[in-house]
């Protein structure tokens, strides 16, 4: 079937729904990012297959929102004729209902795959004009996806303590103290229940998420809603003394209990799907509205997972110079493919021993295509990588002591003073956050100018965030802290943030530098009076020189560069040997 044809059979069932239009978020009942087969919905209706988009269908109209990653992609992808693109922040989806329902209509959603605060939003949207929002009685897509893939049954497995650093019974009786006046919360992000319980899942690609909802109560065993031919004996014993495994099917029930019983119950509404609040609402629980009461203490890491980072990128480091230094080589002789150089990353990773799986699907852009901030790679449909053309891999391993994620763009060839220039001005905003100090209580909107500052001298700029939080073992895009344009969540010693700036110049070629960074209480400064933090660079892997304008750099951003690659050249350079060890150290050679 094509994307034509089946938004003609799935407005027939709008039609026997007694639906105006219905909305098509691309995640599943667990709100994340990555999902299994069965929830690509919003890929198997528009052909989209970016992180992140929600479409909108009426009987008469098409509409698919993404972000400023996709704004490329979506055109590429998807039928324009059908769905019209629009980006998320100038023309979200609550302006479009605006422009588009008139009174009387009806806007159907899966009150599962939507956030209650997302829900209340698109309520108020439709109300102003007169619709109404109206949580569906099935997922009318459902209906028409004929082979719709069956859920995933894989195995769960633990997070021994050597890697988690903190027992499943500290985590639990944590989260008890910190419900304050809560009787209970309700886990429903996948990473946290996850983390809480020290175990991890292989249900979704490139992410060990548990997709699963949990119970964590002030007193009493914790309820873990799963099904039990998920858990093999050493997972139910680790469970077995604080946690009570029952049927996704009981969730409800126990939902249900808790509002009979008057409980105070917090949810976090941007992260519980509507349906979950419903029913706690509907039974008489009493809802506290705060954040996910997992997520604070899972981005800041403990020493373990701190130390297991450092592992696993000096690691990551060894696979990713031999990899450059074989693509240095090859890539001029002509016979590579964006998909081919992909392949070989992961098999220098794999060639570690320690690999359970890539953290992401490897962005991997020659050209044009790098341009593409998540650029896809299909082995039937690829660029091979040209000589005098820019080449940009943005990947990560999930190794079971830590998750990386690194960017580099290199050349195949020579590059024009225009690619050297902007390479030079990213390069620099990289160096400005790698270096900064900053005071407690700093959040990422505050720093983020630093990435673009370069850039906008020239009159440029990205349309992404320069970094996102990274999980231990977990979810290679975490939360609450982000290093953005808006993010107000302080950043605090333990976090793990991406530092990633960019620049793309369309059909033509794209740059991005990306390194780790751990966040450190920093050394005092004489005179000082405040509390400092800094940060520590975790990624070791050297930067393209040939792409470097020296000429733009200050003695300091010089000085930071040949003071990483030293570091780089020592602590990866232990691992290799012969033409790599040459290569590695031609690549960290001091420019000053």
């Amino acid at each position: 079937m094509t994307s034509k044809s089946r938004v003609s059979s799935l407005r027939i069932h709008l039609k026997k729904q007694k639906l105006t239009g219905f909305i098509v978020p691309r995640n599943d009942e667990f709100l994340g990012e990555y999902v299994a087969p069965y929830a690509e919905r919003l890929k198997w209706l528009t052909g989209f297959a970016g992180s992140w988009g929600m479409a909108i269908l009426t009987l008469t109209k098409g509409a698919i929102f993404v972000d400023g990653r996709y704004t490329i992609q979506v055109r590429q992808q998807v039928d324009t004729k059908v769905f019209t693109p629009h980006h998320l922040v100038d023309e979200p989806p609550t302006k479009w209902i605006a422009d588009n329902l008139k009174k009387g209509d009806v806007l159907g959603y899966d009150p599962w795959l939507m956030a209650a605060d997302q829900a209340d939003k698109f309520s108020t949207a439709c109300a102003k004009v007169g619709a109404k929002l109206q949580a569906a009685s099935s997922n009318p897509i459902d209906a028409i996806w004929i082979d719709q893939p069956s859920r995933p049954t894989a195995q769960l497995s633990v997070q021994p303590l050597q890697f988690a650093g903190q027992s499943l019974a500290d985590k639990l009786a944590m989260v008890s103290k910190a419900l304050g006046k809560a009787d209970a919360t309700v886990l429903t992000m996948p990473d946290s229940v996850a983390w809480a319980f020290n175990i991890r899942g292989h249900d979704v690609p490139y992410t060990p998420i548990v997709l699963a909802y949990a119970i964590l109560k002030k007193k009493g065993k914790a309820d873990l809603f799963i099904d039990k031919t998920s858990l093999p004996e050493d997972v139910q014993a680790h469970l077995k003394k604080s946690v009570t495994i029952k049927k996704p099917a009981e969730l409800e029930v126990a939902l249900k209990a808790l509002g009979k019983s008057k409980s105070t119950v917090q949810i976090d509404s941007a992260w519980t799907p509507a349906r979950i609040k419903s029913v706690l609402e509907k039974s008489g629980a009493k809802l506290m509205d705060a954040n996910d009461i997992c997520r604070l203490p899972k981005a800041k890491k403990n020493a373990a997972e701190q130390e297991g980072a450092r592992a696993a990128h000096r690691r990551d480091g060894v696979a990713m110079s031999r990899f450059l230094c074989w693509l240095e080589s090859a890539a001029p002789q002509g016979d590579l493919t964006e998909w081919s150089v992909a392949e070989k990353l992961a098999g220098f990773r794999k060639e570690t021993g320690m690999l359970l799986d890539l953290s992401f699907d490897t962005i991997a852009g020659a050209g044009p295509n790098a341009a593409i901030p998540h650029y896809h790679v299909n082995p039937d449909d690829c660029l091979p990588l040209k000589l005098n053309e820019i080449f940009l891999i943005d990947s990560g391993g999930q190794y079971q002591d830590g998750t990386t994620d690194i960017t580099r763009t290199v050349i195949v060839g020579v590059p024009t003073a225009e690619m050297k220039d902007r390479f030079t001005r990213v390069l620099k905003g990289m160096i400005g956050i790698s270096r900064l100090r900053f005071p407690k209580g700093t959040c990422g909107s505050q720093m983020d100018v630093l990435a673009r500052q370069h850039l906008w001298v020239a009159g440029l700029d990205y349309d992404h965030g320069t970094g996102h939080g990274v999980g231990s073992y977990l979810s290679v895009h975490e939360g609450p802290a982000r290093i953005n344009k808006s993010d107000r969540t302080p950043l605090e010693p333990g976090m793990i943030l991406s530092n990633e700036p960019g620049f793309y110049k369309q059909n033509e070629f794209g740059i991005r530098i990306e390194n780790l960074l751990l966040i450190h209480e920093a050394k005092a400064i004489d005179g000082g009076e405040r509390p400092m933090l800094g940060f520590e660079t975790l990624t070791l892997c050297p930067i393209e020189r040939r792409l470097i304008e020296t000429k733009l750099l200050t003695r300091d951003e010089l000085h930071w560069l040949d003071t990483y690659h030293a570091r780089v050249l020592k602590e990866v350079g232990d691992h290799l040997s012969g033409d790599e060890l040459t290569w590695l150290q031609k690549a960290c050679a001091p420019f000053s």
